[in-house]
């Protein structure tokens, strides 16, 4: 029941995070630029995207904590799928990927964000390089994802764990 559980919330949470994902990379940036032009995009960029980037870095957060538990606790073992060792490794390689986005979050789109949204001081300069560098980081976490999810799903499989679907 445990496995069944943190599954379950690691697939709550994953759902959370990648639907946030999609929301900034396929909505958000398409319709920010049209909210600026027509004066909307201060209720966007005050409102709306904090909380929104405040949902999607805890998501991810959870999303990892809880996949590593499962990892662990399904009796896979976190090394042996960093390692991609054996049966864990298509389990290991979505891990891989899934990490790679997770620091993605925390260590690049985060940073970058705080200084585009004017929680953290910046010139223009310096804010349009961070919506740069932002913008990459979260296009490369949206195709990372692909594979990531595939992987994961594979690797599940290939172990008999229990399916929450």
């Amino acid at each position: 029941m445990e496995l069944i559980i943190d599954r379950w919330l690691h697939v709550l949470a994953g759902i959370t995070w990648i639907g946030l994902l999609y929301y900034f990379n396929f909505v958000q940036a398409v319709g920010l630029p049209k909210a600026k032009a027509d004066g909307s995009a201060p209720g966007i960029t005050k409102h709306i995207a904090p909380l929104a980037l405040l949902w999607f870095r805890w998501a991810a957060l959870v999303t990892w904590l809880t996949g590593a538990y499962y990892l662990e606790r399904a009796g896979i073992g976190l090394g042996n799928a960093f390692l991609l060792q054996g049966t864990a490794a298509p389990i290991g390689i979505g891990a891989w990927l899934g990490t790679i986005m997770f620091l993605n979050v925390w260590g690049i789109i985060w940073p970058n964000q705080k200084k585009v949204l004017g929680m953290v001081q910046a010139d223009d300069a310096q804010k349009a390089k961070a919506a740069r560098i932002a913008f990459l980081a979260s296009r490369t976490n949206t195709m990372l994802s692909i594979p990531m999810l595939f992987f994961m799903i594979t690797g599940s499989a290939a172990h008999g764990l229990p399916n929450i679907f």
